[in-house]
C-alpha cells in the first residue's frame, strides 16, 4: 500500500485503552464491577461497529500486568467477566466472522478462562473479517523482555546467529507477530498516558485521547476519531509534503 493511501484512508489496525469503568460506575454511587460489565457491553457495539468503519484490526486493552495491584474483589471479577464474555460472545463472533486472539502472558491465568481462551481461539480462527485482539495480563515492558528471553535462549541453543538479529528478527518474537503495528491507538476517560500498552509497535502510531469513560464510548465517537485521524498527514520520519 503506497504511504499516500494509508495517509488518506481509515486505519486498518486501532488499537483502544478501554479506561474508566471504574470511575463510570464510582461516579453513580455503584460498586466498581457494575462499571466492568458496562464496559464489556460497550465492546460489543464497538466490535460490531469496526467492519462497517472499515478497520480490518482492533486490538482492546482489557487487563495489565499492573492490574494484579487491584482489590481481590475486584480481579476476580474482572477474570469472571471475561470469562462471561467469551462464553456469551463465542457463537456471535464465530457467525460474525471476528477471529478472536488474545496477548499476554497466560500462567498466571486461571486454568479454567485460560482454556475457554484457547477454544475460541481455535474456533474462530478461519475468520478474516475483523482480527481482534484482547490483551490480558499483557504489559509491553513484559513483552519486550519475554521476546529478548526467546532471542537469547535461541542463540545459547545454537539455532540463531546473534548477528541476524534485527527488528524483523526481535518483532517476530512478539506477542503481535503477526499482527500489523497499530495505525492508531485510542485511550478513553481522559487520561494522558500510554500505560505500557504495545510499546514496540507504537512507535510511529497515531494517538487520540478522549475524556469520554469507556462505558459511555460509542460507535459514533469511534467513526469522528476516525474522520480525524484521516485529517492526520503521517510521514514516518519524512518531511512534510506539499
Amino acid at each position: 500500500m503506497a504511504a499516500k493511501d494509508i495517509i488518506a484512508g481509515v486505519p486498518r489496525h486501532v488499537a483502544i485503552i478501554m479506561d474508566g469503568n471504574g470511575r463510570w460506575a464510582t461516579s453513580r454511587g455503584w460498586p466498581r464491577l457494575v462499571g466492568h460489565r458496562r464496559g464489556a457491553e460497550a465492546v460489543r457495539g464497538i466490535v460490531e461497529a469496526a467492519p462497517g468503519l472499515g478497520i480490518r484490526y482492533l486490538t482492546l486493552y482489557a487487563f495489565s500486568t499492573e492490574n494484579w495491584k487491584r482489590s481481590t474483589e475486584e480481579v476476580i471479577g474482572l477474570m469472571t467477566i471475561f470469562a462471561r464474555y467469551i462464553q456469551s460472545e463465542a457463537q456471535r463472533l464465530s457467525d460474525e466472522g471476528v477471529r478472536l486472539r488474545f496477548i499476554g502472558g497466560r500462567e498466571r491465568l486461571d486454568r479454567k478462562l485460560q482454556k475457554l481462551m484457547a477454544g475460541i481461539e481455535r474456533r474462530t480462527s478461519g475468520n478474516d473479517l475483523l482480527h481482534l485482539t484482547v490483551a490480558i495480563n499483557y504489559g509491553g515492558r513484559d513483552e519486550l523482555m519475554r521476546a529478548a528471553r526467546r532471542l537469547a535462549e535461541e542463540v545459547a541453543a545454537g539455532r540463531l546467529d546473534p548477528g541476524a538479529i534485527d527488528e524483523a528478527a526481535f518483532a517476530a518474537r512478539l506477542d503481535t507477530s503477526d499482527l500489523p503495528d497499530p495505525d492508531l491507538v485510542i485511550r478513553t476517560s481522559g487520561e494522558t498516558r500510554i500505560s505500557n500498552f504495545l510499546l514496540w509497535q507504537s512507535a510511529y502510531t497515531e494517538y487520540e485521547f478522549t475524556d469520554t469513560l469507556w462505558p459511555d464510548f460509542t460507535p459514533a465517537e469511534l467513526a469522528a476519531i476516525l474522520a480525524r485521524y484521516q485529517r492526520r498527514e503521517r510521514r514516518f520520519g519524512g518531511a512534510l509534503t506539499a
